[in-house]
């Protein structure tokens, strides 16, 4: 791997400032966001479509519990004290453009191109489109039910999840909003707004583009094609945009920062992304809104399963992810209080990999799989540094707690119950 060049990935036009939780100060800059987010798929989906309703109940819901968690301060929001970040933001996002965007997007151009100049070819341009949105709620709606799922075992066993997060950073949260059933269903409702979002895009490109039945074959192809070469570039577009998601305040407060609000479990697993940020990497970063709606059917159905299970950092609990997985992933560290990694997070250039993980593993490129090669280049990262290291010791042991036991359960009840 080539040298990384920090000056670039590391870029900053405004002032920096490192940042991995909300406070109660940021209030009335997160009430701007969620108002955002509510007013973006009301434009996107329509202001009575059940996807709208959905996130604008679910915007009421973060801005309350956004109170309960974290109180409320008064300052003038960052976004009228520095408005010019907003034009940073932007900047930063074109900045960080891959070539396979423009390709994707001119390879869409052509295609619409020749369905307007051959109208006499059957295109099947209607029946496309309702395929397309077939399975754009396909999609949701299944891995709405396995986040749903996901919620339900978390409930049953929050007794085992509450005692982990208590060894971890994770306490002070819960020692200042002790009650473990508003931390998990607050991680689920962001992990299912955050993905009404992440499709947001999906859809417009489904409304407003066309897409040929029988030109179908090469499109596949080729929509796999340019994501394959997305794929050996994404560690580094991934670590610059996410870098700024933590450096940028603007970025964290609007962006970043709902990602981190929530406790590190599957729940809120979508494509590690905020309300806001799902949008801005999928028109002004990953190409696959300009592939054929299947190419993106397939690709958002694994990303999204991928990054569910890749965010269940409380072990021991639905979906059970084995200790293997965590040894080649230091994602987990990011999620404990630490800043990096910001890439990835992958490491399978070690020993002691097993091998159905590294065949399992065969799916990402190269570059993905030793992405925390970038990390260590421009931030001098450790793999086995001291908080990792007491991660693995910890999920090994929370691995073999049982999440029914009536005396955990009874603390937590106790522990609720004090709370109101």
């Amino acid at each position: 791997m080539k040298q990384a060049n920090s000056e670039y990935f590391h870029k900053l036009y405004g002032a920096k400032s490192s940042r991995l939780v909300y406070r109660g100060d940021d209030f009335l800059d997160y009430l701007l966001m969620t108002v955002l987010t509510g007013g973006v798929a009301a434009f996107v989906y329509g202001p009575m479509h059940p996807m709208t309703i959905l996130a604008l109940g679910l915007c009421a819901w973060m801005v309350v519990a956004f109170l309960v968690r974290h109180g409320f301060q008064w300052r003038i929001p960052t976004i009228v004290r520095h408005p010019q970040e907003v034009l940073y933001m932007l900047v930063y996002k074109v900045q960080n453009m891959r070539l396979t965007y423009v390709i994707a997007a001119a390879l869409l151009a052509l295609e619409n191109y020749v369905i307007a100049m051959t109208p006499e070819l059957p295109h099947n341009v209607e029946l496309m489109r309702k395929i397309g949105f077939g399975l754009f709620y396909t999609h949701f709606i299944v891995l709405t039910l396995y986040r749903t799922a996901i919620l339900i075992a978390h409930l049953r066993g929050r007794a085992h999840v509450r005692e982990f997060l208590m060894q971890t950073s994770w306490r002070a949260v819960l020692n200042r909003q002790p009650s473990i059933t508003l931390e998990i269903l607050h991680a689920y409702f962001t992990g299912l707004l955050t993905h009404v979002l992440l499709i947001a895009p999906w859809y417009l490109a489904i409304t407003y583009f066309n897409f040929s039945l029988i030109f179908l074959p090469a499109t596949f192809v080729a929509g796999f094609f340019i994501h394959s070469r997305f794929l050996r570039v994404v560690n580094e577009w991934f670590y610059r945009d996410h870098w700024l998601g933590h450096h940028s305040e603007l970025e964290f407060l609007y962006m970043h920062g709902p990602h981190h609000d929530a406790i590190p479990s599957g729940l809120i697993g979508v494509s590690g992304n905020g309300y806001l940020e799902g949008v801005a990497r999928h028109t002004m970063g990953g190409p696959g809104i300009f592939y054929n709606p299947v190419v993106t059917f397939l690709i958002h159905c694994f990303d999204v399963k991928v990054d569910i299970d890749g965010h269940q950092f409380i072990p021991g609990i639905y979906p059970h992810v084995p200790k293997s997985i965590q040894m080649i992933n230091q994602h987990s560290t990011h999620h404990f209080g630490k800043l990096e990694p910001y890439g990835l997070g992958l490491n399978l250039d070690q020993p002691g990999i097993p091998e159905e993980i590294l065949q399992r593993a065969k799916v990402f490129s190269k570059e993905q799989q030793n992405a925390i090669q970038l990390d260590m280049q421009l931030t001098g990262f450790k793999w086995d540094n001291p908080r990792y290291l007491e991660y693995l010791e910890l999920y090994e042991k929370y691995l073999t707690v049982k999440t029914n036991g009536s005396s955990s359960a009874e603390t937590v009840v106790e522990t609720e119950s004090a709370s109101h």
